[in-house]
C-alpha cells in the first residue's frame, strides 16, 4: 500500500511540529505515513473511538459483512499487489471473527495486518462483555502481535507492524489497541517510533561454501528439475528463475501458488505438480537425480509419502525462512536467503547446459495423456467444469485478468485448466485450504487493482461462507465477475468419500438457494448455464456489463479431480481416470 508519494508525504509530515492528539488519531495518522490507503472493517464498540476519528483521515475504509471477510480482503489486496493490506476490527467476537484470515494469511505468507480494539486497561482479565485475549488466541498463526494500552505505543506498534508484516517471510501481524489508548492523548513522535529490531535483521547469506557445493550439483546432475514455489513470486524473482531455468535448460515443475511465476506456455514449464498435479510432472520428480526447491517448503500435497519422495535425487533448498529447512524434507544443499539475491549469486556462475535427452524423456512421460493441452474441450452433452475453465481461460487470457478461487474441486480444475502467464494472475488459499475465502479476497485484489479483470471461481459450498459480502460489492460499486461452480455437493469431500469410504456420501450432498434469484437480490445482474454452448456468451455478457456479474454454472454433480494422490501414498502411486475417452472432458 505503500508509493513514492507516500514516502515524500510521511518525511514532510515528520519535519512538523509534534501535535498533541488521541491514541485513535495517530493510529490512522501513522497508517497513512506508511502508505495505507484503503482498510477493510467492521465497527464495534472497543474500536469506536478509531471509528471516530477515520473523519480525519483520507484512508478509504469499505465496510464489510463479517469480520473474516474482513481479513480475507486485506489478504487479497496484499496477494494482488505485494503490498501490506489492513484490516480492523472490534473486541471479543469481532476479533476472534478474524482468526480463520489470520490463519490462512500466515499458511500462505501474506503481510496483513489486522487492527482490534480491546476493552479497556483497567479491565483487562476481568471478563469484561466482549474481551478476548485475542493476542493469546493468535499468538501461534501470527509473525507477531502486540497489546498497546497507551497512546503512546501505538505509533511504535504499527510502524513496526507493517514492517515485520512485509518483511523476510512475510506474514500477518496483530495490533490489539484498548479503547483507553484510543482515547488517550499524546504528541506523535514518528522518528522516534522507527522499528528498532537488531535482532530481527540476522545475516541470512549462504556461506561461499554452500554456493560451490551447489554449483558441483547443478554441473554433474544428468536429470536435474526446478520446483518453483511462492517464494518466487514473494521475492520478485519470475525473471531470474526463467533466466536460471533457460541457462541450464533445466525443466520447471510448480506448486500451486508457484503458477504464474514461469509463463504456462514457456517451453520448460512442466506444470503442476502435487496431489492433483500432472502424472508426468509426479513421475519426473521421482525420476529426478537433482532437485532445485525455489521458495517452496515441501509440504505434504506435494510430496506424497516422504518415505519415498525423489529417492535418486540430490536436494537443493533455497528458502528465506532458516525454520523449512530440513523440516520435511531432508536436503543435501541449503541456501538461506532472498531467493533473488541467491540466484543473483548464482547466475554468473553457473554452467549451461544441455539436457535435450531429459527433456524428451519427459514428453514420453506425457505422452497423449494432455487433452488439457487441446484448445477446444470434447463436448458430450454434458457441462463439466473443466469446459467452463477452458473457456474462461479463452475468453480472458488476453485481459489483465485477476482468478480468485476457493477451495476445493474446481480449486484444483483452474490449476489444471487455466493457463497463468503472469504473476500475481491467480490468487487462492493454499497453505489452510480456507473454504469461504475466494469471494471476500476478490473484493481485495479487485480495490488493489481496479483496473484488472477480477474473476472469483467457487464451489457451491465454499460460496454459501461468505456470500453476504455480495453486499460489499454492490455498496463499493465493483466490477467483480462470480463464476459458481455448481455441482450440489462439497465436491472435493465427495469425491475422498466416492474413493475411500465406498460412496457413502454423508453430510456432501447441498441444498442450495437459487443463486440466480439471490444475485438479483442484491442488484447483481445473475446468469444461469447448463450447457457448454452457453459458456462463452455468458463470460463475454459479463464482461459486457459494467458492473458485477453473478453466473451459476450448473456442472455435472459427480465428476472427479484425477489424478489423486492418495494420503500416505508414493506420489507417482496416482488413482488415475478408469477411462478418460468416455463421458469427461478432462484427461487423466
Amino acid at each position: 500500500m505503500g508509493s513514492g508519494k507516500a514516502s515524500e508525504k510521511a518525511n514532510a509530515k515528520a519535519t512538523e511540529k509534534p501535535t498533541a492528539m488521541t491514541g485513535a488519531r495517530i493510529l490512522w495518522e501513522c497508517l497513512e505515513r506508511e502508505g495505507v490507503k484503503t482498510v477493510f472493517g467492521y465497527p464495534g464498540g472497543a474500536i469506536l473511538p478509531a471509528y471516530d476519528a477515520l473523519r480525519y483521515s483520507s484512508i478509504r475504509h469499505i465496510l464489510v459483512r463479517h469480520e473474516q471477510g474482513a481479513t480475507h480482503m486485506a489478504d487479497g489486496y496484499a496477494r494482488a499487489t505485494g503490498e501490506v493490506g489492513v484490516a480492523v476490527a472490534t473486541s471479543g467476537p469481532g476479533a476472534t471473527n478474524m482468526v480463520t484470515g489470520i490463519a490462512t494469511a500466515m499458511m500462505d505468507s501474506s503481510p496483513i495486518v489486522c487492527i482490534t480494539g480491546q476493552v479497556g486497561s483497567k479491565l483487562l482479565g476481568s471478563d469484561a462483555f466482549q474481551e478476548t485475549d485475542i493476542t493469546g488466541v493468535t499468538l501461534p498463526i501470527t509473525k507477531h502481535n502486540y497489546l498497546v494500552t497507551r497512546a503512546d505505543e501505538i505509533a511504535h506498534a504499527v510502524r513496526e507492524a507493517m514492517y515485520v508484516a512485509k518483511s523476510g517471510r512475510p506474514g500477518p501481524v496483530l495490533i490489539d489497541i484498548t479503547k483507553d489508548a484510543q482515547q488517550s492523548t499524546c504528541e506523535l513522535d514518528w522518528e522516534g517510533a522507527a522499528p528498532k529490531m537488531r535482532g530481527y535483521r540476522p545475516d541470512l547469506s549462504p556461506a561461499k561454501g554452500e554456493y560451490e557445493k551447489a554449483l558441483a550439483l547443478i554441473r554433474h546432475a544428468k536429470r536435474p528439475l526446478i520446483l518453483a514455489g511462492h517464494g518466487i513470486l514473494v521475492s520478485g524473482s519470475e525473471h531470474e528463475v526463467k533466466a536460471f531455468a533457460e541457462l541450464t535448460c533445466i525443466p520447471v515443475a510448480l506448486t500451486l501458488l508457484g503458477l504464474g511465476t514461469l509463463p504456462a506456455s514457456h517451453f520448460l514449464n512442466l506444470g503442476m505438480m502435487g496431489m492433483h498435479g500432472e502424472a508426468w510432472v509426479n513421475k519426473t520428480i521421482q525420476e529426478a537425480d537433482l532437485l532445485l526447491a525455489f521458495g517452496m517448503r515441501f509440504d505434504d500435497r506435494v510430496t506424497g509419502t516422504l518415505k519415498t519422495y525423489a529417492p535418486n535425487a540430490k536436494k537443493i533448498h533455497i528458502d528465506i525462512d532458516p525454520a523449512e529447512i530440513n523440516k520435511n524434507v531432508k536436503v543435501d544443499v541449503a541456501l538461506v536467503g532472498d531467493l533473488r539475491k541467491i540466484l543473483l549469486e548464482l547466475l554468473p556462475q553457473v554452467e549451461p547446459a544441455n539436457h535435450t535427452d531429459w527433456i524428451e524423456h519427459i514428453r514420453s512421460l506425457k505422452g497423449d495423456s494432455a487433452v488439457r493441452d487441446i484448445q477446444n474441450l470434447p463436448d458430450n452433452g454434458h457441462l463439466y467444469a473443466a469446459h467452463v475453465i477452458n473457456d474462461l481461460w479463452h475468453e480472458t487470457r488476453e485481459r489483465d485478468t485477476i482468478i480468485v478461487t476457493d477451495v476445493g474441486q474446481h480449486q484444483m480444475w483452474e490449476a489444471q485448466y487455466y493457463k497463468h502467464e503472469r504473476s500475481r494472475s491467480l490468487i487462492t488459499s493454499g497453505g489452510l485450504g480456507t473454504m469461504g475465502f475466494a469471494l471476500p479476497a476478490a473484493i481485495g485484489a479487485k480495490v488493489a487493482r481496479p483496473d484488472a479483470d477480477v474473476w472469483v471461481i467457487v464451489g457451491d459450498g465454499g460460496f454459501q461462507m461468505t456470500m453476504a459480502e455480495l453486499a460489499t460489492i454492490v455498496q463499493e460499486n465493483l466490477k467483480v465477475n462470480i463464476a459458481i461452480i455448481n455441482n450440489g455437493y462439497l465436491g472435493m469431500v465427495r469425491q475422498w468419500q466416492e474413493f475411500f469410504y465406498d460412496r457413502n456420501y454423508e453430510a456432501t450432498p447441498l441444498l442450495n438457494p437459487n443463486f440466480a434469484k439471490l444475485g438479483e437480490a442484491y442488484g447483481i445482474r445473475s446468469l444461469v448455464v447448463q450447457k457448454r454452448a452457453d459458456v462463452i456468451p455468458a463470460v463475454r455478457a459479463a464482461h459486457a456489463h459494467e458492473g458485477a456479474v453473478l453466473i451459476d454454472f450448473k456442472v455435472e454433480q459427480e465428476d472427479t479431480v484425477y489424478p489423486m494422490v492418495a494420503a500416505g501414498a508414493a506420489l507417482n502411486e496416482m488413482i488415475r481416470r478408469p477411462n478418460p475417452l468416455v463421458e469427461t472432458a478432462e484427461d487423466e
